[in-house]
């Protein structure tokens, strides 16, 4: 297989150079006189739409400006100008952060966030300032969930730089983090990405060998899949060209896990690289309750009222989704993955997983 090339080098230095035009641009209104002031996309709900031709949330056109001559704006601006520097010396140093560690690292300088929603709400508006990813500022958060499979990856950070490792090393899976979403791809055997949402059977199907029975890399989501998961995921579609397959809880909240790897979110509308828009939810659908004849719960209201904002949701208008959506409120029902154990431990790797990837590839 043709090595694919991703320079981490490139990406840290534009990071750089963004971040210290954003910083120039201030220093230089100061030197005329005047109350700095930064103009920003709007992240508010009225400036997101859904663009069909990216398949994806995507931000419109309004902008917000905050200056230093309000008195409203003066501590969301010092947050802002803040965060710019902290990220500076995190990209400039090459270390890496948790969102939290970001949370308390500024108290250190004097800088108050109430909580860790307003630090990280500061994060995502210099993310639309600048056009770059927190990732990309060495930012991570906490969740971090795993990868299996015959995959070769070359490690690009320092002291690691030019290491291989192949993704089947460690029976548990190896972590999705900072080290492994900027290595290389090398080479890999496989033909197709199986992303499944709970770690008990990211677990079993490391154990049943689904990886080599199937020729697949196994990706373990932990529920809502994190950013750095999701741009790996692609990364695996866009670079080595292997089809994506979902499989989830049969209740909405799967159904949106599977979506936002596919079309993104809104919290999400000012990235472009995090959606795979080719991926496909492979279940676990509300019709496999019946089909199959899973143990089910009922749904409960908050399931219900759910469901109804997806049917108005324009990612989910498709004949799948819809059609789901639809059994769904018909019977009243939801199941979790582990449904299967019910027929053996091993029957849904022996029976559904085969007949379900036969029907999609069809």
């Amino acid at each position: 297989m043709k090595k694919i090339s991703f320079s981490t080098r490139e990406k840290r230095r534009e990071v750089l150079a963004r971040l210290e035009r954003f910083g120039l641009d201030l220093y230089e209104q100061l030197e005329k006189g005047i109350f700095p002031n930064i103009t920003m996309p709007s992240r508010s709900i009225d400036n997101i739409y859904y663009s069909p031709e990216l398949r994806q949330y995507v931000l419109g056109d309004k902008k917000i400006k905050r200056s230093a001559s309000n008195i409203r704006h003066l501590r969301p601006f010092a947050q802002l100008v803040w965060m710019a520097f902290f990220t500076h010396e995190l990209t400039q140093n090459q270390k890496t952060s948790t969102l939290r560690d970001v949370f308390y690292s500024a108290q250190a300088y004097d800088i108050s966030f109430k909580d860790q929603d307003e630090s990280d709400d500061i994060i995502t508006d210099l993310e639309t300032i600048l056009g770059c990813t927190r990732e990309d500022f060495n930012v991570f958060p906490e969740e971090s969930s795993a990868v299996f499979g015959d995959l070769t990856i070359e490690y690009t950070i320092p002291n690691y730089e030019g290491k291989r490792l192949n993704l089947t090393s460690h029976p548990d899976g190896v972590m999705i983090g900072p080290a492994l979403t900027s290595a290389e791809f090398i080479e890999t055997s496989a033909d197709k990405v199986i992303a499944i949402e709970k770690g008990g059977l990211f677990t079993r199907f490391i154990e049943e060998r689904v990886h080599e029975r199937f020729n697949a890399i196994l990706v373990f989501l932990r529920g809502q899949a994190p950013r750095s998961t999701r741009y790996f995921i692609r990364r695996l579609n866009q670079e080595l060209g292997l089809p994506v397959y979902i499989f989830t809880d049969a209740d909405p909240w799967g159904m949106h896990i599977a979506m936002v790897i596919i079309s993104g979110s809104a919290n999400a509308a000012h990235i472009r690289e995090l959606t795979t828009p080719d991926a496909k939810w492979a279940g676990v659908w509300a019709s496999d309750i019946i089909n199959y004849k899973l143990p089910s719960d009922k749904l409960e209201d908050i399931d219900v009222k759910r469901l109804h904002e997806l049917m108005r949701d324009p990612r989910y208008k498709d004949e799948l989704w819809q059609r789901e959506i639809n059994v769904f409120m018909r019977i009243q029902r939801k199941c979790e993955l582990e449904a299967f154990s019910r027929y053996g431990l091993t029957h849904i790797v022996d029976k559904y997983l085969p007949q379900r990837l036969k029907d999609l590839e069809d």
